[in-house]
C-alpha cells in the first residue's frame, strides 16, 4: 500500500481545500519493487513504461515497449503508446508501422476499439 502524504489548509468557512498530495514512495520505486519478483510481467512493465515517460525518460519507455511487443505481441495497448512515442521524437515511418502491427493484432484479437483507435492514430500522421 502506498502511504500518501496530504497536505491542506482550512479556508475560513473550516472547510478542507486539499492543496496539494504527495505520493511517499514513486510509482516508478513501486513498479521496480513489484518487478524483482517477476520481471516479465507485461502489465508492470507497461505501466512503468507509461511513467518514465511521464518523467520524459522516452529511451527507457522504448525499450520496455519493444521488451513487452517482443515477448507477447497480443499486447495491444502497448502499440498505441510506442507509436505515440515515436511520434513524439519524429520516427514517423516506424510509428507507422508499429500501428500497422497493433491494428493486425487488433483485429486477430477481435478487438475493434483498440483496431479503431490505432487506426485513427495511424491516419491523422499520415494526414500531417
Amino acid at each position: 500500500m502506498l502511504n500518501l502524504v496530504v497536505y491542506a489548509t482550512i479556508s475560513k468557512d473550516k472547510r478542507c481545500i486539499l492543496k496539494n498530495k504527495k505520493i511517499k514512495v514513486s510509482r516508478i520505486e513501486k513498479l521496480l519493487e513489484f518487478l524483482k519478483t517477476n520481471d516479465k510481467d507485461s502489465f508492470l512493465q507497461h505501466a512503468l513504461a507509461l511513467e518514465y515517460i511521464k518523467i520524459g525518460n522516452e529511451e527507457a519507455a522504448r525499450l520496455l515497449f519493444n521488451e513487452i511487443l517482443l515477448r507477447e505481441p497480443t499486447y495491444i495497448g502497448s502499440y498505441y503508446h510506442l507509436g505515440k512515442l515515436l511520434e513524439r521524437v519524429g520516427d514517423r515511418e516506424k510509428a507507422i508501422r508499429v500501428y500497422k502491427r497493433g491494428m493486425l493484432e487488433a483485429k486477430r484479437a477481435g478487438d475493434n476499439h483498440s483496431h479503431g483507435e490505432l487506426m485513427g492514430a495511424m491516419e491523422d500522421l499520415e494526414d500531417d
